[in-house]
């Protein structure tokens, strides 16, 4: 059964004692409570093992915002998925549209590092989406569906199965723009059909998949009620405990 998440994603944002003082004030708004989905912050890699170290990670787990598409060696400044793991943190952030567009990352560097985080127990977020340009062309659909299969459909059915997406139109990320809740269960719905025609219904209806792109407390319940949306990853909504708690609740009835 497929999992309700809420996922920050901090981005190049915080210090080390900001990260940690925003980690542990979640951490206390969290405790004495059930909630109805999963938390998860990504942080900077600098902040892993302190936040690791200072919360309850059964209530928070924690995601690496990235990792290297090699295993290990002389690749100065990246940092890999088993340096990732053995810091405690059990999530990393993959294929993000930053990534994507600043730094060059290909579906086959990023079928790579899908590999090295599943080999080192990670469960890859994995970001996909489309430009403004092409959801006007209404090319969204290929876009996602080839973002998908180029970098994920060489995995096995129980790979695949371990694996959370991530949707993001790449033209409301940071912009203030929103997808409606319609055009996010409209391509949530392709998506979950897309894998489903590759591994089956069951394999489908198990995969998480998120919505992220100015997902916030004001539109995160609307858009958490579509049947296949299931949670958000939450950019600069998830840089302060007040504007992320509501988002969390948004799956409280």
């Amino acid at each position: 059964m497929r999992k309700n998440i809420v996922a920050g994603n901090w981005k190049m944002n915080t210090t080390l004692p900001e990260g940690l003082a925003l980690a542990k004030g979640l951490n206390d708004a969290l405790k004495g409570r059930s909630s109805n989905c999963d938390v998860v912050i990504g942080t900077p890699f600098t902040h892993l093992a302190g936040i690791v170290a200072a919360i309850d990670t059964q209530k928070i787990g924690v995601a690496a915002e990235n990792c290297a598409d090699k295993e290990k060696g002389a690749y100065t400044g990246e940092v890999s998925a088993a340096m990732i793991a053995s810091t405690g943190a059990k999530y990393v952030i993959l294929g993000h549209s930053e990534r994507r567009a600043y730094y060059g990352e290909t579906p086959e560097i990023l079928k790579e590092k899908v590999k090295l985080a599943l080999a080192n127990q990670l469960t890859p977020i994995f970001c996909i989406g489309e430009v403004l340009e092409e959801r006007e062309a209404g090319q969204h659909f290929d876009v996602v569906d080839k973002q998908i299969k180029n970098s994920l459909f060489d995995l096995s059915e129980e790979d695949f199965g371990k694996l959370v997406l991530a949707y993001e139109p790449v033209w409301a990320i940071g912009t203030g723009k929103t997808a409606t809740a319609a055009q996010a269960q409209e391509i949530h719905a392709h998506i979950r059909k897309t894998i489903a025609d590759k591994y089956g219904e069951n394999i489908a209806n198990d995969t998480s998949i998120l919505y992220g792109g100015s997902c916030n407390a004001d539109n995160a319940k609307e858009l958490f009620s579509n049947p296949d949306v299931d949670g958000g990853l939450i950019g600069g909504a998830s840089l302060g405990v007040d504007k992320f708690m509501p988002v969390i609740e948004a799956f409280d009835n």
